[in-house]
Formats: structure tokens, C-alpha cells, sequence
């Protein structure tokens, strides 16, 4: 089935109403017709942030965002290098460049953490997500931009699940053909929940089958298995909701801390001084009764520590995600490097105007201040209630305060802040 909205961003009404009743309470994929504008995402921006992809590589720089190649279903990591180091492609010219480069005409490329590489589709369809979550919720691990770009036959992961909502977003312009499972027909069909390679003509019949064109959007729910086809070149954006398991969130991040400062095992402490040697004759048994000393002690101090490190936690994640304008923060950001070195340059001085980046958020709780995913110290008294609302609504002209062009200077570190104009005196 199929739907169109024709407000941008879609308003909250879109995510309290209209998504719950045509998706039967996000458990269904539902296509939402002509929902993203191309001013907002289009082939071109995703083809930008491939060029930076090959720009870091160029560069020799560590970025997280990166490029797989697939021909056919094969992953083909041997090819990536040359499509990064190549010569640039000719405008329009796209398609023709990369079958040259791979000596095939059927391809995929498939880009990760777009959000990271680009300014333009981190500000455009941040609108979406950042509608997404005041009308829906927060994905405690934020949301992620992955490109699918080519001519490709099939998805290269075969008819697999996926294992989040997500959206996917297409720009043509060619149509894109996908189709759905629910879990428990998959595996009636199947006998299994394995991904599906090779000729799956079979199942095609039996999935709902969704027409993709310019500026759709598709809901697709957890859990459900699809899979995409195409005969044309086009261009498609996925934005997982990295809605992670709170006991998965607890294992990675909070376990490892509270554990780790509570086992703390440094040289010349009661705790750091080694074990004695064992008598091979007594067994295992007396070092099993010290190290159940230990681990109890050390169990029973984090169950009582507990909800003390799950509130800061929380509290990190929360305004980490917020401030990044919903996407998942990535240590190795060149969106994010650029922009801090952009505002370094520049000379900030009474009169400057900046302002908060889309889609980025300024927020100042306590003595911290989280923008774009990043935290540094904060002065509420000079980053008051009134500057931050002001910062993050619009340009902001600089007061005659060292403290306030000092705490702009700091912010932006973040890559989150950018300068709308000069000063009188540079102008003159």
C-alpha cells in the first residue's frame, strides 16, 4: 500500500497519526509518495559525498564513513581503492565511470555514515529525522544515512532482515523495485531465517511488492525480510533508527565502566599486588575462593552503583544523540573535522555573527554543553538560557564579552557553529 504527505518536514500528525494507522503501529512497511523534496537529498548529494569519501582517501585521512563495491551479489573489497583513487567522473557521467572502473556492467555501491561526509544531506534529511523525533521518539543510538548506488539486479545482501526501522529513501531515476516478508511467512517459505542469494524469482510472488520513485519514502519495520531490484541506475538513502537492546547498552558501555573503575588494579594498591603462587597439590580451590571474594565485593558495589552509572549513561547518550541533530556520533567525523577547522580560521570578535549548524542542537545542562555530539565545560553564566535559544535559532551577533567570544571559540571545536558574517572592521 501506498500513501502521500505533502508537507516538508512531515509534521507531527505525520508520526502520531498517519505512520501509526498506515503501518498498523509500525509493525507493517508502508510507501509514503513524493514525502522528501529534492532540495533536501537528491543523486547528486549522495554522488558529493562519495567525492569526499575519495577526497579522505586522497588525503590519507581516518574516516569512518566509507565504500563497499558488489558486483552481482559479490563483495568486492579489491575494487574499493581503485574506484577511490580513480580520476573523477565526468558530470552526468556517473554510471559509465564506474563500470569502467570494475570492468562490469551490473553494480552496487553501497556507502556508510553518509551523514559524516555530508553537510548538505546531514542538514537536508536531518529535517526528516529531527521531525521524526519530536513526533515519534529518540533512538537512543541515533539514526545513520547508508547510500545504495548502482544498477544492481538484486540487493547484494540477498532477501535478508533487517534488524531496525528504518526508512528508505529513493531518488531515482530509476525505479526501484522492493519487496517485503513479514518474519513468520519468510520462514514458512524458507524453512529458515538465512539470507536468500542467487535466483529468488520463486519468492518475488509471494512478498508485497513496493514501486520506489523520486522522493518516496518507505517505512520498513523491524524485523522484516526484503530485498531490492532494479534494471535502471538509481540512487537510494536508508536511514536505519538505531533502537539498541538496553541490555546490549548495558553490556557495551555501562557494564565495561562501572566494572573497570570498581577492579581497578594498579601497581603498589591492596588490589594490584599479584596472586601467589598455587600449590599444584591444593587445586583450584582456594584461588576460586579468592577471586569469588573479589568479584562478589566488586558485584555487590556496582548493584548498589548501578542506577547512579545508568543515569549518566543516559544522561550522556540523550544529549549526545539530541545535539547531533539525531545521527549516531562517529569518532572519525570529516563533516565535523572540516567545519571545527573552518571556525578555527576564523577570527571571532565583537560584532561576529554566528550561529548552530543544521541540524545541529546547543544544549547546556549543568556545567556541560553537548553540540553536534561533542561535550566540553560550560559557564551557565555565560552560555545563559537566552544566548543558547539564540544560537540555535539563528545568527547571533558576538557581544563585547571575552568570556562569551571565548566560549564561542570553544563551541566551536564541535564543528557544530558557523560564521554568517564578518565584522564591521573586516568589512571595511
Amino acid at each position: 500500500m501506498s500513501s502521500s504527505t505533502a508537507a516538508w518536514p512531515p509534521p507531527r500528525a505525520f508520526w502520531t497519526d498517519t505512520l501509526p494507522e498506515k503501518t498498523d503501529g509500525m509493525t507493517r512497511p508502508h510507501l509514503f509518495k513524493g514525502v522528501v523534496p529534492a532540495s533536501a537529498a537528491n543523486p547528486d548529494a549522495v554522488l558529493d559525498g562519495f567525492a569526499a569519501i575519495r577526497r579522505a582517501h586522497t588525503a590519507g585521512l581516518e574516516i569512518t564513513a566509507n565504500a563497499r563495491v558488489y558486483v552481482g551479489e559479490e563483495h568486492r573489497p579489491d575494487l574499493v581503492d581503485k574506484v577511490l583513487a580513480a580520476d573523477a567522473w565526468p558530470k552526468g557521467g556517473f554510471p559509465a565511470w564506474m563500470q569502467k572502473q570494475i570492468g562490469a556492467e551490473r553494480f552496487s555501491l553501497v556507502l556508510n555514515t553518509l551523514e559524516s561526509v555530508s553537510e548538505p544531506l546531514a542538514a537536508g534529511l536531518g529535517e526528516f529525522v529531527g521531525a521524526l523525533i519530536d513526533g515519534w521518539g529518540l533512538p537512543a543510538g541515533g539514526a545513520e544515512l547508508v547510500a545504495f548506488v548502482g544498477n544492481y539486479s538484486g540487493t547484494a545482501f540477498g532477501v535478508h532482515e533487517g534488524y531496525e526501522n528504518a526508512f528508505l529513501t529513493h531518488y531515482g531515476p530509476g525505479t526501484k523495485d522492493f519487496y517485503c516478508w513479514p518474519a513468520d511467512e519468510y520462514r514458512k517459505l524458507t524453512g529458515g531465517t538465512d539470507p536468500l542469494y542467487g535466483d529468488y524469482t520463486w519468492l518475488l510472488e509471494h512478498g508485497e511488492h513496493f514501486a520506489l520513485e523520486h522522493g518516496d519514502a518507505l517505512f520498513l519495520p523491524e524485523r522484516v525480510f526484503h530485498v531490492g531490484r532494479q534494471s535502471e541506475f538509481s540512487v537510494s538513502v536508508a536511514i536505519p533508527l538505531y533502537t539498541f537492546p538496553d541490555a546490549a547498552i548495558a553490556r557495551a558501555w555501562i557494564a565495561p565502566d562501572l566494572l573497570g573503575a570498581l577492579l581497578v588494579s594498579e601497581p603498589d594498591t591492596d588490589a594490584g599486588r599479584p596472586s601467589p603462587m598455587q600449590p599444584l597439590t591444593a587445586g583450584p580451590d582456594e584461588l576460586a575462593r579468592r577471586l569469588t571474594t573479589v568479584t562478589a565485593a566488586a558485584f555487590t558495589a556496582a548493584a548498589e552503583q548501578a542506577p547512579a552509572a545508568a543515569a549518566e549513561h543516559a544522561h550522556q547518550r540523550w544529549h549526545t544523540v539530541l545535539s547531533n541533530g539525531g545521527w549516531q556520533q562517529t569518532d572519525h567525523d570529516l563533516a565535523r573535522d572540516e567545519a571545527a577547522a573552518a571556525f578555527a580560521a576564523a577570527s571571532l570578535a565583537p560584532g561576529t555573527s554566528v550561529a548552530v549548524r543544521a541540524p545541529y542542537r546547543l544544549m547546556v545542562t549543568g556545567e556541560q554543553a553537548f553540540l553536534r555530539g561533542c561535550e566540553t565545560a560550560a559557564d551557565p553564566a555565560v552560555l545563559t538560557t537566552d544566548l543558547v535559544e539564540r544560537l540555535n535559532t539563528g545568527p547571533t551577533t558576538l557581544p563585547d564579552d571575552p568570556n562569551v567570544i571565548a566560549a564561542i571559540r570553544t563551541l566551536g571545536a564541535t564543528g557544530g557553529l558557523t560564521l554568517t558574517t564578518t565584522t564591521t572592521e573586516e568589512t571595511e
